[in-house]
């Protein structure tokens, strides 16, 4: 039997800011690492379990025997448990085997293992973390394009099920390296943002049910070769995002619930500590080792992984207390408000902390409710957010599509609307995997009329999508079009492309990135109601919306013209600031996207007085379609 030996990666600071609650580097010190004492190579073991009267590692290298390596409690009352066992190897499996104060043995999976075996197996596996980075020029300069000026396109992504193999196997990581990154780049997306990675033990979650927060998903390859794939996307200069679930963990018996026989990530109070929609355990924001693991969680994947930005999971569960729970099942706080408190408290310390360390990362809120100053700075009394999901948009915008065009004069409001609030928030516009999971439909199916008519309505929500302020977010499959929902088991069905209407969707999401990316006036001043101005609002009895966006001094505005009904309107009249030639730059019904082809090409101002402005355009536009001019 080896000897554990008392050694430990702590120091006296560690230990003051464990206990403080501040020490976001817990990483490094907690977990399995392999390590030389003495000249002695193995493996140091530490973890956090302050109720348990006994902590052993137990594995392959010991039959899974839990007496035969004990763990030695500090004697600081932190509760951390370590010892330090020779000869261990990286690939070695393992668990902590805890003994609670009621006599119990549970074993856990430890929560910061770096590796797991591929579910449904749970044991966590040493590893390391050597990797040759060569993204140097990435990481150098990647600050301007995470900026509020910058153009920002995300492409929101399930690893497992983007593309299925002909035996309907996911592709691994390596080979997501190849053909993931080249789509992406091809496409014209600034960003890729993946759903969790994170290790988790049912596939069906879609990753939001975590146990393994500091490992990326076993299923699809090793660590290193996670880190091959976010290194190519820097080499073909798309920043990675990922899906980060701080608001609710699963309750399977290797994770973190009742994790020392006690209620010690999770509140003990169901009413605040369990999630009835997702009969899952909410974390204790208001237990400073929790708020250390989270925050730490977060810098793990910023720093040893690249990741160039989060975006937070559920964000409005984690602000209410009442979210999604009737009268008598929710205690208020304090002051007798439904505000978390705690949590609210823990966003700002985890935004604080990130853009501490890494100022050139973004947030994302996904934040359903009107909580004001989701994206506003701390110091403003925000949570301090880069960006916040703009959901009243995306709801408002699919809502009015769904419509059939001779009735959305009636509800011209809901198509206006967002543009009263859309400069409270620095706000992404989401078409993500929720909107086509759950019978809601795909999106090209949500649309109504014959398929010519949703071919054409389909591109027209995405011109006005690429052409209104904000940055963007479209989940796989979108862009080509898919009839049926995403499904995890099928993948995306890319035997569509061998039709035309679906290649000219696909068509139009390329060449809308270029149109977002080349003309600064779409993004320069997409936080700000100084790049945006209303043409004409009130047309609803043609159901035709026409603004302008425009950039800093010196970059040309871009006139845009909505037409959300199947008839061609012509000489349609609207007022421009200048005079000269405007030329139509994108049209929704171009051809080669599958359209009737109805367009202006060039036109030349008119010294006729219109929209309040000394100068107008006679156009024609095109059915369903929107059309962009400079």
């Amino acid at each position: 039997m080896s000897q554990v030996q008392s050694h430990s990666l702590f120091t006296e600071f560690d230990i003051h800011l464990f206990k403080q609650g501040k020490h976001f580097r817990l990483f490094e010190k907690l977990g399995a690492h392999l390590v030389d004492f003495d000249n002695q190579a193995g493996v140091l073991f530490a973890v956090w379990a302050p109720n348990a009267t006994e902590v052993s590692v137990i594995g392959d290298f010991n039959h899974w025997n839990s007496s035969e390596h004990p763990l030695n409690p500090r004697v600081d009352s932190t509760g951390i448990w370590e010892g330090f066992i020779p000869n261990l190897q990286k690939g070695t499996h393992y668990k902590f085997s805890i003994k609670t104060k009621d006599g119990r043995r549970v074993e856990k999976g430890d929560p910061f293992a770096k590796f797991w075996e591929v579910p449904p197996r749970t044991a966590s596996i040493v590893w390391d973390e050597e990797y040759s980075w060569k993204d140097k020029k990435w990481m150098k300069n990647r600050a301007p394009k995470n900026a509020h000026t910058a153009p920002f396109s995300v492409y929101e992504v399930h690893l497992g099920s983007w593309k299925k193999k002909p035996n309907n196997d996911s592709l691994s990581y390596i080979e997501m390296a190849d053909e993931l990154v080249e789509y992406v780049k091809n496409m014209g997306f600034t960003h890729i943002e993946m759903m969790p990675v994170m290790e988790h033990p049912y596939y069906p979650s879609w990753g939001y049910q975590i146990t393994g927060y500091f490992a990326p998903s076993s299923r699809y390859g090793n660590p290193q070769e996670f880190r091959y794939l976010v290194d190519k996307f820097h080499e073909a200069g798309i920043g990675v995002i990922l899906d980060w679930v701080p608001s609710h963990f699963p309750c399977d018996e290797h994770g973190l619930a009742d994790f020392d026989g006690t209620h010690l990530y999770e509140h003990d109070d169901p009413r605040k500590g369990f999630h009835p929609d997702w009969k899952s355990y909410i974390f204790n924001y208001g237990r400073f080792e929790v708020r250390s693991f989270l925050i730490s969680n977060a810098i793990f994947w910023l720093d040893k992984y690249h990741i160039d930005g989060l975006r937070v999971d559920a964000v409005a569960s984690m602000l209410y207390l009442d979210y999604s729970r009737k009268e008598g099942e929710w205690i208020p706080n304090q002051m007798g408000g439904r505000e978390n408190l705690e949590a609210i408290s823990f966003l700002k310390e985890f935004n604080e902390a990130v853009y501490s360390a890494f100022p050139d990362c973004v947030t994302i809120a996904e934040e359903s409710t009107s909580w004001a100053g989701v994206s506003r700075p701390t110091f403003m009394d925000g949570l301090g957010f880069g960006q916040k999901w703009m959901m009243g948009w995306m709801h408002d915008t699919l809502k009015y599509f769904g419509e059939d065009p001779i009735n959305r004069k009636y509800h011209h409001g809901k198509i206006t609307f967002s543009l009263i609030y859309a400069f409270t928030e620095n706000f992404q516009l989401p078409l993500s995997h929720d909107e086509v999971v759950h019978g809601k439909g795909s999106l090209i199916e949500r649309m109504p009329g014959d398929d010519w008519q949703k071919f054409a309505n389909l591109r027209l929500l995405y011109g006005y999508m690429f052409t209104h302020p904000g940055t963007k977010l479209l989940f796989m499959g979108a862009e080509i079009g898919q009839w049926e929902e995403w499904s995890i088991q099928e993948g995306i069905h890319w035997g569509l492309l061998t039709g035309e209407l679906h290649k000219g969707i696909q068509k139009v999401i390329t060449d809308l990135n270029k149109l977002y990316t080349q003309y600064p006036s779409l993004y320069k001043k997409q936080f700000e109601d100084s790049g945006f101005e209303w043409c004409e609002i009130n047309d609803y009895q043609n159901s035709v919306l026409s603004y302008f966006r425009k950039g800093e001094e010196g970059d040309k505005p871009v006139l845009v013209l909505c037409n959300f009904t199947p008839e061609v309107r012509r000489d349609y009249r609207v007022g421009v600031h200048r005079k000269g030639t405007w030329k139509e730059i994108f049209n929704s019904d171009d051809q080669k996207y599958g359209g009737s082809g109805v367009s202006n090409q060039k036109v030349k101002t008119e010294d006729v007085d219109w929209h309040g402005k000394n100068h107008s355009l006679s156009l024609t536009l095109p059915p369903l379609g929107v059309i962009v001019l400079e």
